[in-house]
């Protein structure tokens, strides 16, 4: 268990984007049900997921083991046309319609998706507070924010809520946020940092794998084969595959390991489409990295 704010959430977390897009309810259920009992607490999905469904189905699901959980969910992103943005207005909107899919009367942690260049940050965070005050959000957090959004956030807060989190891409393959600074600030202010696409877009579960084609259908044919299942990436997860296994352990174990390396962040938050998928996740944050590790980690990283 780590920290987001006030909140403790269990290091890997669900990330429920595929619920009402890839999945239906009675197999996101079941997805639910498995995390529940894998010892999984930190549940995160977004009003756009599936435009509304993936929340609808994981209140359905999680019925009266609400209480049992961490809910985050986020806000921001066009729902529908000109249902967009975190002008206070629309946070007011936002808010209820995913309580009302949510089945719940509060949101653990309430995420602003992505900035809004349309709408000063001091007026989000004010409409944000209000809901902390009047008991419908616990803790709030940002999304996709730079340092410089970070910061001008965090001057804006004064007296008010602030956020506790911020949620950007982050992976092995995808180490944006070590270079421009974002790990480094959430650190310093004691942000929760949570990294989505963890896995590289599959790239880091293993079941990708050098000069084997990829399954017809697959999302990782249909979306992300060109830009990501490279011949040059491939041959780096060969590696990363090797080193794992020398050490008794899998790509998918080195993938979660490495990130939760990182003190900042708090959760490991992954997407799962079948009970096996979390199950294997929730097992996969044990292998504490040693100096040495890392080293040979960031070799084979760079030599691709």
């Amino acid at each position: 268990m780590r920290k987001v704010g006030s909140l403790k959430v269990s290091v890997v977390g669900l990330g429920c984007n595929n619920f009402g897009w890839r999945i239906d309810a009675a197999a996101s259920a079941k997805v639910i049900d498995a995390a529940i009992e894998s010892g999984v607490t930190f549940f995160d999905t977004a009003d756009r997921y599936g435009k509304g469904q993936s929340e609808e189905f994981l209140g359905r699901a999680l019925g009266k083991r609400r209480d049992e959980i961490i809910l985050a969910t986020k806000f921001g992103m066009e729902m529908e046309k000109g249902q967009l943005g975190a002008s206070p207005k629309y946070i007011r909107e936002a808010i209820d319609a995913s309580l009302r899919r949510l089945r719940t009367d509060r949101i653990d942690l309430y995420q602003l998706h992505q900035p809004d260049s349309n709408t000063p940050i001091a007026d989000t965070l004010g409409a944000l507070d209000e809901l902390v005050r009047a008991g419908k959000v616990r803790e709030i957090g940002c999304s996709n924010f730079s340092v410089a959004q970070i910061r001008e956030a965090a001057d804006a807060s004064a007296g008010r809520a602030q956020f506790a989190s911020v949620q950007n891409q982050f992976s092995l393959f995808h180490r944006e946020p070590e270079r421009n600074g974002v790990l480094a600030e959430c650190e310093d202010r004691r942000l929760a940092f949570l990294p989505y696409f963890p896995l590289a877009n599959g790239l880091l579960t293993g079941k990708y794998r050098k000069d084997k084609k990829l399954p017809e259908g697959s999302r990782a044919a249909d979306r992300w084969g060109p830009k990501v299942f490279t011949e040059q990436n491939l041959a780096i997860v060969e590696s990363l595959i090797e080193f794992a296994e020398s050490k008794g352990h899998t790509i998918l174990e080195l993938a979660f390991s490495w990130l939760l390396w990182h003190k900042a962040v708090a959760a490991v938050i992954a997407g799962a489409s079948q009970p096996d998928q979390i199950r294997t996740n929730a097992k996969a944050a044990d292998w504490q990295l040693a100096p040495d590790d890392l080293a040979q980690i960031d070799a084979i990283m760079r030599s691709g």
